[in-house]
């Protein structure tokens, strides 16, 4: 049986010219060649980077901030004024230069490391000297009612207003011309430490035994009461007392483990012990009914010591155990204690006042006060 197909176009295979494929193979070659000679360059610049990164910096700080470099090499050691470079808000006529980034960086992680108060409270950082916050005392109320009844009003809670004390914290350490021009001298880290170690220094003593006056008010100066949460007034802390006029009584297990659980449940996530070495040392040697020691020491690297279950910080600035002290804080601090800051540390270099040694002026703005008076309990040595 004969079978009859349409007419279908033919296709006709176009002869490839020798000479167009040898040009073509040439030009492939080529851009593979530039593009290994690129991977080169890309390996060699990042051998150089390699090598710079592993030799000790001289003072100048990362090459890739000129702020940096501009504010250490030109202000800070020649005091040039048209090398002053500022990175903040802060102006020459508000009484100095705004430190660059990485150097207030680094004062920072100094504070945070020296100061233990700073590590755990709440801290904010302010544009102004002037910071409120408010406080609702007590939620809004609320009730239950059937499908069909009507809704009365529910009770507004009241609010009372927070606004910490503030004061200016300053250091001035000084440095010789000499020590300035030596381009092996670290300038910046130094700087950084001895400012670091002065601020966490006065602020540490500060935010625990704080006056209010010029300073920000310790938690320790904040009024005290036995009274429970429901009848003492917002502010006032409340203490337990410890059951003997000298010391700890007969039964310290007993009378810490009151003072845990005078903490309301919610404000004990994330609670901590806060007691100086000497109060510490002392604790370390309680024992239970039983014989079993209190303290229980961290078994993995890193992990804070605790005791009742609870890490414990140690702040030097604390009292020792004496008639009528609190030697022992108990308490979420993070929701009962507040810190508020200006961002921005100020840095002014006199050359002038004692020559040959150049002082570099240092200010910043803190403030601190007890935010939430439930959130953190004291332990004081009363009968």
């Amino acid at each position: 049986m004969d079978v009859t197909t349409p007419d279908q176009p033919t296709t006709t295979a176009t002869p490839i010219d020798p000479a167009e494929a040898s040009f073509d193979i040439v030009a492939r070659q080529e851009s593979t060649e530039a593009a290994v000679a690129d991977l080169r360059s890309d390996l060699d610049r990042v051998k150089a980077r390699i090598g710079r990164a592993a030799r000790p910096a001289l003072g100048t700080g990362d090459e890739a901030a000129p702020e940096v470099k501009g504010f250490v090499d030109g202000y800070l050691r020649r005091g040039a004024t048209q090398e002053i470079k500022s990175i903040t808000a802060g102006v020459p006529g508000d009484g100095g230069y705004a430190v660059p980034r990485q150097i207030d960086a680094a004062i920072a992680r100094q504070l945070t490391e020296i100061s233990p108060i700073r590590a755990i409270a709440q801290v904010v950082q302010t544009g102004s000297a002037d910071y409120r916050k408010l406080v609702t005392l007590g939620g809004t109320a609320s009730g239950w009612v059937s499908e069909n009844a009507g809704r009365p009003e529910t009770a507004t809670p009241n609010f009372s207003e927070i606004a910490p004390p503030t004061g200016e914290l300053y250091a001035n350490p000084a440095a010789s011309q000499a020590m300035l021009d030596d381009a092996g001298f670290d300038l910046e880290s130094w700087l950084a430490s001895e400012i670091g170690q002065e601020f966490a220094r006065a602020e540490g003593a500060a935010f625990v035994n704080g006056s209010g006056v010029n300073q920000p008010r310790g938690f320790l100066a904040a009024p005290m009461t036995e009274e429970f949460d429901e009848d003492r007034p917002f502010g006032t802390l409340q203490y337990i007392a410890s059951g003997d006029a000298d010391g700890f009584g007969a039964e310290p297990d007993a009378m810490l483990i009151d003072l845990v659980h005078s903490l309301k449940a919610g404000h004990r996530q994330g609670a901590s012990f806060v007691m100086n070495s000497a109060t510490l040392a002392e604790v370390r040697k309680l024992k239970t009914a039983n014989g079993a020691f209190l303290w229980q020491p961290g078994m993995v690297d890193g992990q804070p010591d605790r005791l009742l279950g609870y890490p414990v910080v140690e702040a030097e600035d604390m009292p020792d155990i004496a008639a009528g002290t609190c030697p022992i804080a108990f308490g979420n601090f993070r929701h009962g204690y507040l810190i508020a800051e200006r961002s921005a540390t100020q840095v002014l270099r006199d050359p002038f006042t004692n020559k040959p040694f150049v002082h570099f002026y240092a200010t910043k703005r803190v403030g601190g006060q007890v935010l939430d008076s439930n959130a953190i309990k004291l332990l004081k040595i009363a009968v």
